[in-house]
């Protein structure tokens, strides 16, 4: 059910599920009391009360929600949270999972950094947004997502989306234009002064994860972070 997981700090857990904990996506055709069931059983592997994970419904834009007791699923591509159990889906995408330390605990914060996101500072907004939540000490683990050896994309999306994040620029292993996002969101994290802990591999190149280039028709995966002290 899981491809990596870790205690990263006391108390506090991040993991990367694989196609072992099943699509957990309601958007992707699968029967919705299907999807219900598998997130119930990652809760169950992760120590969580059931219904306590929160989700995003993301859109590939620069939201970022607060998530407090009661809060419903925003429509966002990250959320922030002291220390509710946070979980973002992708297929390709990075699930980026960031930890600071707040006053009174763990700041913790899922994010869904895809190409928009990565293009328009989706990471830098979560920091942010974590400082303003008195976070200190951000550290950030990306999971397994698509290479730059592997993203290929059109050459006028490669120039436009390098032109904002330099980084992303990259050629696939059979020479056409491609974008490294994983590069992208290094690039952009240290220069927030936050220290990466983890970067998983490439999603296309493993049958463990789900990838949407290599199956359209795929599920997704899901990035969680929880803390020892959840509802």
């Amino acid at each position: 059910m899981f491809f990596w997981r870790a205690e990263v700090s006391p108390g506090v857990q991040v993991a990367f599920t694989d196609v072992r904990a099943g699509n957990l996506a309601l958007h992707v055709g699968d029967d919705p009391t299907d999807v219900l069931r598998r997130r119930g059983a990652l809760e169950a592997a992760a120590d969580l009360a059931p219904g306590s994970l929160r989700f995003m419904d993301q859109v590939h834009g620069r939201t970022v929600e607060l998530m407090e007791s009661g809060t419903p699923a925003p429509t966002a591509d990250g959320m922030v949270s002291h220390g509710l159990p946070l979980a973002v889906m992708v297929a390709d995408c990075i699930p980026a999972v960031l930890v600071g330390q707040g006053q009174d605990g763990p700041v913790l914060a899922a994010v869904h950094a895809g190409r928009p996101g990565i293009a328009n500072g989706i990471l830098t907004a979560a920091v942010e947004r974590m400082k303003e939540a008195g976070a200190t000490g951000i550290r950030a683990w990306l999971g397994p997502s698509i290479c730059g050896n592997c993203y290929e994309v059109p050459e006028e999306l490669r120039a436009q989306v390098a032109r904002q994040v330099p980084s992303t620029w990259a050629t696939t292993t059979w020479g056409t234009a491609a974008l490294d996002l994983p590069a992208g969101a290094r690039s952009q994290l240290e220069a927030a002064g936050v220290g990466i802990e983890y970067a998983g591999p490439c999603t296309r190149e493993s049958n463990e994860l789900f990838s949407y280039r290599r199956s359209a028709g795929t599920g997704r995966f899901a990035g969680l972070v929880w803390s020892g002290d959840t509802e």
